[in-house]
């Protein structure tokens, strides 16, 4: 084999994926990163991928590198010489633009619900054929023989521009990332170009009036709940166990599908799944067989119960996120109190989205707010506290600290869900520890 491969911040979630991934296929590996623990660590220690300590000994000859884009030359010491002494290095996306085009490619992007249907897709192609993968939530596999590859395509800092696919879902367009978009219109033309570099087929949601603009040089086939898309799923059915419904294409029926996750979003992701298998060429019965048995990515919608309370984890992070999920929980368990605790994720984010936060918020029955979860990337100005969101929201809305959530126990028949993309699963382990504990001084 070639060179080894080094990652310089091998615990980020993409790059653990795709160090998996190219670990699998045969290469080797070796990443470096900070001591604190993350949860992507552990595929890799189990994978016996060396992570190493931030070292200029790490960078030598013999390595190709590969850079996390939060590392830079005014932050780390593997960048900084690696540019000083002339040392090439590809960021994350650079690299999967390159590696993709040795196999037949499947890109999913959107504003949301990206890591779910790249889960979803990737799990039931990889049962029909041969197929590697690289999902958001860290999880990626390599096989070297595979013929289909199936990733997440990211449009912050237009990542995804040196991705060009054979075919790509995209899922909705939405404002996010305040930080480095200037407006929804500056998100979508983002998308458009790259809508344009896809090869063989787009699959995008028809009832977004943003998407329905997008031009491209490959056929765009539209999916969603109306009539006037080309895909179009029909006669669903929500129970406690999952989503039932049918999609036709044009004329022509294909099949009856059920999937074991919960929310309307999660029916049109399938859709796209299935609009983009049927165009690749897949079976139609194989693809319903499969769909069944998909159990969902890491922290999108993941519950657990802790002496009979129901929490459910989810990375929801952006209003339309948090509506979905509070969706999905009322299916699963339509007779409960549905308790919402949510950390804002960014204080840029926090502010251009006040209104509709507290509007999403409301979907619950009662909320309770972390404070404000600060990305590496944004300093604190003082314009905006989680107190400004509290009064905006009308259900009753209180603030917890991570030291301090009992709270939370004022709720008798109640399923919990925790939202956020900072550190809000500490609050939740501090939930969890207050159950414990209390079943343990009735005994």
């Amino acid at each position: 084999m070639s060179k080894t491969y080094h990652f310089i911040g091998i615990k980020g979630s993409g790059m653990s994926a795709l160090a998996l991934m190219l670990h699998q296929m045969g290469h080797k590996v070796q990443g470096s990163d900070v001591e604190k623990y993350y949860f992507t660590q552990r595929g890799l220690e189990q994978a016996g991928i060396p992570i190493l300590p931030f070292s200029e000994d790490n960078i030598t000859e013999d390595v190709e590198l590969i850079a996390g884009n939060a590392f830079r030359e005014d932050n780390n010491i593997e960048v900084a010489y690696a540019i000083k002494n002339g040392f090439q290095f590809k960021r994350y996306h650079e690299f999967l633009g390159e590696f993709m085009t040795q196999f037949t490619s499947l890109g999913v992007a959107g504003a949301h619900g990206k890591t779910s249907t790249t889960g979803l897709l990737s799990h039931v192609l990889k049962n029909i054929t041969e197929t590697s993968y690289l999902i958001g939530d860290g999880t990626g596999r390599g096989l070297a023989n595979s013929k289909y590859f199936v990733f997440e395509s990211d449009e912050y800092e237009r990542h995804f521009m040196p991705y060009h696919p054979e075919y790509s879902i995209i899922t909705n367009i939405d404002f996010d990332h305040p930080d480095y978009f200037t407006s929804v219109d500056d998100v979508f033309d983002a998308f458009n170009d790259y809508a344009k570099q896809v090869k063989k087929g787009l699959f995008i949601y028809g009832e977004d009036d943003y998407l329905r603009k997008i031009t491209a040089e490959a056929p765009i086939y539209y999916y969603g709940f109306k009539e006037n898309n080309d895909f179009v799923a029909y006669d669903i059915t929500r129970t406690t166990n999952g989503s039932d419904f049918k999609v036709k294409h044009g004329e022509v029926e294909l099949g009856n599908f059920h999937v074991p996750t919960f929310g309307r979003h999660n029916v049109l992701n399938a859709t796209a799944v299935i609009a983009n298998l049927y165009i690749a060429g897949m079976d139609m019965a194989l693809v319903a067989e499969h769909l069944k048995t998909f159990s969902g990515v890491k922290r999108r919608f993941t519950e657990k119960v802790i002496n009979g309370t129901v929490i459910i984890d989810d990375f929801a992070h952006h209003p339309t996120e948090i509506i979905a999920t509070i969706d999905a929980a009322r299916q699963k368990f339509p007779s409960k109190e549905i308790v919402a605790i949510f950390q804002p994720h960014t204080f840029t984010r926090t502010i251009a989205l006040l209104d509709d936060f507290a509007s999403a918020l409301n979907e619950a029955d009662a909320v309770y707010l972390a404070q404000i979860y600060g990305s590496a990337r944004e300093v604190d100005h003082g314009d905006v506290k989680v107190e400004n969101l509290a009064e905006k929201i009308v259900k009753p809305a209180k603030i917890v600290t991570v030291e301090n959530v009992s709270p939370l126990l004022d709720h008798d028949n109640a399923v919990y869900v925790f939202m956020g993309a900072g550190d809000i699963q500490l609050y939740e382990h501090s939930f969890e520890e207050l159950l414990s504990n209390l079943t343990k001084n009735k005994q």
